[in-house]
Order: structure tokens, then sequence, then C-alpha cells
């Protein structure tokens, strides 16, 4: 037997009232639920008005028509323009995906002074130059990079720790800066670095250069010192310093700071963000623990799961909504990055949440040996033994060659959430995106078994807090809005 109605069952006539344009639903609570359509425009509705809108008895004079029809949830007879605004906005959202691939990141080293055991990358100690790109590599790369059709080109250097390359890190920017004199493409550097070896010289170089710093910084001075130890035990120390000394030099908002949350840092979410509000941050992305490299090996991946950390995330960001309420702006990146596929209709690109999934779309990693994968925790899990997402090799293969490759086609079309089951009937399918390489890592399979991902509880607990936050205080509501520009 079907499960559907026949196709007759939901085109009602016109002449009927309204027909119903695609969405989906789920129970947000006790007798209410919210309806999300092709773009996210997304309501919430009483049982009642639900079951008389799915059956068309739902009256024009009802105060939830208008909202319906204005998010493009139901088509009337008094317009077809609904189904323009649909498609525009279908568009909008999809816009980005003939300018991929725009961020570019360099492993031009695998070593690292550091020894951080949540680390997500296989590093190796700071003495074997066995693991640093070749300057043959490091071209060939640049030259990869410019075959993307993107008119905006970022090139982030990562590691291991890629200060202790420099030299190649000053190749790659100059060969990038000659080759774009005729490319004309927007191009900006970033440098992934924990600021332990930066001096002078490397900041001179980065203000000419335009190049913006990303730093690790996981809250106070004992909790950093044990999650990022170091010969010295000065992590903390290095980083402050490096962060004042680097503002000074580049100026305020070019240098930023990411955490990762460990155990020792659950009981500590008040202390982390007032951290990152002592330094004059604007906002701090509350980032979980990632399935790869020495977070594996030491045991860190497993030390809390999904709900001792969403625990730890809801207190946090109930905490920056007080902040804010009290008159300062301060923001979660990543509910930032949710929330601007709630409440636009643009996508924030931001890999994890995209769809069709961000590998090769919106990101290519070159590892320091001229390996070619699909994200950069595609190359982590190589690192780990498994090159299921290598695509190529800069020295080998051809662009053609690696965008083409099955490791990339093969798990962009089959993780595509609206045909993937549980996702394709979800209804917070269109704030969500596809992971791969997570539920590769994870279960083996890149489409996963959804009721076992704690990629898909964490996100969906997430997408209720916020809802019903917006839901339950209007001055949340603005001040989520302003968090993404409205």
């Amino acid at each position: 037997m079907s499960k559907f109605q026949p196709l007759a069952y939901y085109e009602k006539p016109l002449e009927a009232g309204y027909k119903l344009l695609p969405f989906n639903f789920t129970e947000l609570a006790a007798d209410e639920y919210v309806l999300t359509n092709l773009v996210g425009e997304h309501l919430l509705l009483q049982r009642k008005t639900l079951n008389q809108l799915v059956r068309h008895q739902l009256h024009s004079n009802d105060p939830a028509f208008n909202e319906l029809k204005s998010k493009h949830f139901i088509l009337d007879k008094g317009s077809n323009v609904a189904l323009d605004l649909l498609a525009l906005k279908t568009r909008t959202k999809y816009q980005q995906l003939p300018e991929f691939t725009s961020l570019h990141m360099f492993v031009v080293t695998l070593r690292c002074e550091h020894s951080c055991p949540y680390c997500q990358v296989s590093r190796q100690s700071d003495d074997r130059l066995t693991f640093d790109m070749s300057p043959e590599t490091a071209e060939k790369a640049v030259e990869m990079v410019f075959k993307s059709p993107s008119k905006t080109i970022k090139i982030e250097f990562q590691g291991g720790e890629p200060l202790l390359n420099f030299e190649r890190i000053v190749q790659i920017v100059s060969s990038a800066l000659i080759r774009n004199e005729t490319e004309k493409r927007q191009l900006q550097f970033v440098i992934a670095t924990n600021l332990a070896l930066i001096n002078e010289e490397i900041l001179q170089f980065c203000k000419k250069h335009e190049i913006l710093i990303s730093t690790s910084l996981d809250g106070p001075a004992d909790l950093h010192n044990k999650n990022r130890p170091r010969p010295g035990g000065n992590s903390y120390e290095l980083a402050i310093k490096g962060i004042a000394q680097s503002r000074e030099v580049l100026g305020h908002d070019n240098v930023g700071a990411l955490m990762t949350t460990t155990l020792a840092s659950l009981p500590r979410v008040i202390e982390i963000i007032d951290q990152y509000r002592d330094l004059e941050f604007d906002g701090i992305f509350l980032r979980t623990l990632s399935p790869y490299g020495f977070a594996i090996k030491t045991k860190f991946f497993a030390a809390y799961n999904a709900e001792e950390w969403l625990k730890f995330y809801f207190q946090g960001l109930d905490y920056i909504i007080e902040i804010n309420k009290r008159g300062t702006h301060f923001v979660e990146y990543y509910a930032t990055t949710i929330l601007t596929k709630m409440l636009t209709p643009f996508s924030p690109g931001y890999v994890d949440l995209m769809n069709p999934s961000g590998i090769g779309i919106a990101a290519l990693i070159y590892n320091y040996d001229g390996d070619i994968y699909a994200s950069d925790e595609a190359r982590m899990l190589a690192e780990m033994g498994d090159k299921k997402f290598r695509l190529g090799n800069v020295l080998s293969d051809t662009y053609k060659e690696i965008m083409l490759s099955d490791n990339l086609l093969d798990p962009l079309e089959k993780s595509f959430t609206a045909s993937v089951p549980m996702c394709s009937d979800c209804a917070f399918e269109p704030f969500c995106g596809a992971e791969p390489v997570y539920h590769h890592a994870t279960q083996g399979d890149c489409v996963g078994r959804k009721p076992d991902s704690e990629f898909c509880s964490r996100n969906m607990a997430i997408f209720r807090f916020l809802i019903k936050r917006m839901k339950d205080d209007p001055e949340v509501k603005l001040m989520f809005q302003r968090w993404v520009g409205r």
C-alpha cells in the first residue's frame, strides 16, 4: 500500500479555497507544531489549526491564514505570486553553488610544539621536517586554487602549527598575489595559529598583505593550559600576549579566536564566555569536540555525550542572551549561523550546515604532501588511515579529475538531505546540513542512521531551543534578528 494519498488529494482546486505548497511539520510542544517550507520559512500552529489546514478546512478569516499565505505555505485563488517568490527564495538559497570553491586550506606542516590531547589532527613533533609542504607542492596547490570559478578566494594556513613553516606561507602568499594580478579575484588570507611563535617579522608581513589571524582560546589560564599543553606550560600566557601583539599591529577586528569544549570545560561555560568578553571579543563559538585525530586516540572525543554538551551550550546561550539584555552586544556564532538560515533566505556558507554538503563545494584542503581532501575533517580522517574522501594530488591530478572524483560526487549525492530517509520529511531539514564525513567517521556510512547520530540530536535540540526562545520572548526574537543583520 502507498503511504501517500493520491495526488488529487493535495491538489484541491483553487475554488475550494487554497492549495497546499510543500512543507513539513513536527511537534514542538504539547498541541503546538512548527511548520517549515522548502526555503526555511517557519511558523507555529496549534494542532487544531494544522488539522484544518491539511484538510483544506481553514477559513480565510482565520488569523493563521494570511501568515501561511505570506510565508508560502498555501496558494489561494487570488494570486500566483507566491510561486514566483518561492522560486526566487529557492534560487537565493542555492546561489552559492555555481560559485564553488571559495575556501582553500593549506596544511603547510603537521609539526606542532603543542601536544593537545583533543587535537583533531594527528600532529607530529616539531623536529620532523618530512611533514612540511615542499616548494613544488605549494606552487602546484596555488595553481589549483585559481582553477576554482569562485570570485572570492580565501586561503587559510593550517597545521600542525603553520608558523613552523612560515617560509612556505610567504611563498604561497607571494605566488597567489602575483597570479591575482591577472585573475582579479577577491583574495584573502588567514593564518590559524596558536600564537606561541608569533613575532614582529611575521606580523609585519601579515600587515603588509592584510592577513587575518585566527587562534585558539579555551578559557581561563588553568583550563587553557590543561587543554593545550606545551613545554613550559605557558600556552595561555603566550596566547594572550600574542592576541595583544597581533591586535596592535593588525587591528582589533583582524584577530579572532576559537574554543573547543573538553570535559574540563563543561562546568565552566560562564567563565569561558567572560574570558572572551574580558578580551573584548564580540562573540564566541561554543564548539564541541570532533571525532578525528588525537581526539580519538586519546579518547577525548568520548569524554562526554551530546546531552552533556547541550546542557553546557544552553547554559552558555542563556547567559549570552542575558548579557545582550543588559545592553552589551555579544553573540554565539553557531546560533547565529543557524538563525541566518531560519530568518533569512541566505546560506551562511558554514560547511557543517550546508546542503548539498559543503565538502568540495565550499572548501578544499591541500595537505603537506599534495593530497587534496574534500574538507578539513576529511584530511583529519585520512591522517587516521581512512582516505575515503581523498580526491587526488596536486602533483598528479587535474582540477577536473579532482572535482569529478567519485570520492566527492558519491557522498554529495547520497547525503543530500532533501532525498535522505528521515531528513527529507524532517521539519528542521531547511536549517540543517548534510555531514557525510562526520557520519562516515562515526557510523561508517555517509548518510548515517539518524536516530543514532549525535550530529542530528545536537542540532535538533538547538533548533527547538532557538524557536522556543523566539516564541516565548519577543525581545529575544529582536535580538536574534540583530545578530543576523535584520
